[in-house]
């Protein structure tokens, strides 16, 4: 019973953590934020409810299904990226972050941005809707995850239902965030350099 209550406590949690990021400026810089509701708040609930962070994916896991999986999702992505990410929609909106940042800043300010992201989704909230619901939790955090880009070029949220799946389906086989977050990573990098022009 007590194991069902801490649960309902996270997701509750989980909910509030996307209204909380998207209407709050605590550390001055948004993707400081992210780690803080997405990756400081949950590890510290998961310490008070004694839960290991290594079974909502904070480990290595199966490492070879794990780097397979991400080097597949890369060459996957990268020709619909390169295809994607020249609209204007998708122009307007990463350009920018291409001439504030360069390439080393731009890259880590989405690894910064992405790896409380990841954590959230794929780990924090995959398994937490695990013990509520076994496998089609790989879906309902992706519908979360989904609603979390509505300010993202249309295109790009429409299509996080089926990315977000499939990053949840991700770890789920390898019992690990990092690896979505290398593909997720990747997406973002990748659309950001080939949206600001080639």
């Amino acid at each position: 019973m007590q194991q069902n209550w801490q649960t309902v406590v996270i997701f509750v949690y989980a909910t509030l953590a996307l209204v909380l990021n998207f209407y709050n400026d605590v550390l001055g810089r948004k993707e400081w934020d992210s780690l803080l509701f997405y990756l400081v708040i949950p590890l510290f609930l998961l310490m008070v409810f004694r839960r290991s962070p290594a079974q909502y994916g904070f480990r290595l896991g199966n490492w070879r299904r794990g780097l397979l999986l991400t080097l597949g999702g890369w060459l996957v992505m990268a020709p619909i990226l390169w295809a994607v990410a020249r609209q204007p929609a998708f122009q307007r909106y990463y350009m920018p972050f291409w001439q504030k940042h360069g390439f080393g800043g731009t890259l880590l300010w989405a690894a910064e941005d992405l790896f409380g992201w990841e954590f959230f989704f794929r780990g924090f909230l995959l398994f937490t809707l695990a013990d509520l619901v076994g496998d089609w939790a790989i879906l309902f955090q992706a519908m979360l995850f989904t609603l979390a880009h509505l300010t993202k070029p249309q295109l790009e949220t429409a299509s996080c239902i089926l990315g977000g799946t499939a990053f949840g389906w991700v770890a789920w086989q390898t019992g690990s965030f990092l690896y979505p977050f290398l593909i997720h990573l990747f997406v973002t990098f990748f659309t950001i350099w080939v949206a600001k022009g080639i």
